[in-house]
């Protein structure tokens, strides 16, 4: 798998390898950039989430997520034109998502599964 950041502890890789070993994940994918990856249209730019994954909820019942991993939750540490995407995207997904299927940032898996507990 290709993540952003060549580090073998980048945040993405480390998201990876938890998502890899956790029980509740069905399956996940990285999300591909560029112009025949995925993206959302905003009125600041093409913005492309980070990752698609499916969760269990009971035995049939799946939760679709769709992640964008940063190494800090403060928005002040992130540059605006990424702070205005997230924003957008955000809005986006809540206006279209059923109950089943989620956006949110986060900065670890713990941070995801903390969100999910909230859903």
């Amino acid at each position: 798998m290709f993540t952003d950041g060549s580090a073998t502890n980048s945040v993405e890789r480390r998201f990876a390898e938890d998502l890899d070993v956790a029980d509740e994940v069905i399956v996940y994918a990285k999300l591909p950039r560029g112009p025949r990856g995925f993206y959302i249209p905003t009125p600041v730019g093409n913005y492309s989430p980070d990752w698609a994954i499916s969760f269990k909820k009971g035995a049939v019942k799946h939760i679709f997520f769709v992640a964008e991993t940063k190494g800090t939750m403060d928005s002040l540490e992130l540059r605006p034109i990424e702070q205005a995407k997230i924003s957008c995207a955000k809005k986006l997904f809540n206006e279209i998502s059923t109950t089943g299927v989620k956006y949110h940032d986060v900065d670890s898996y713990s941070s995801l599964l903390t969100v999910m507990e909230t859903l």
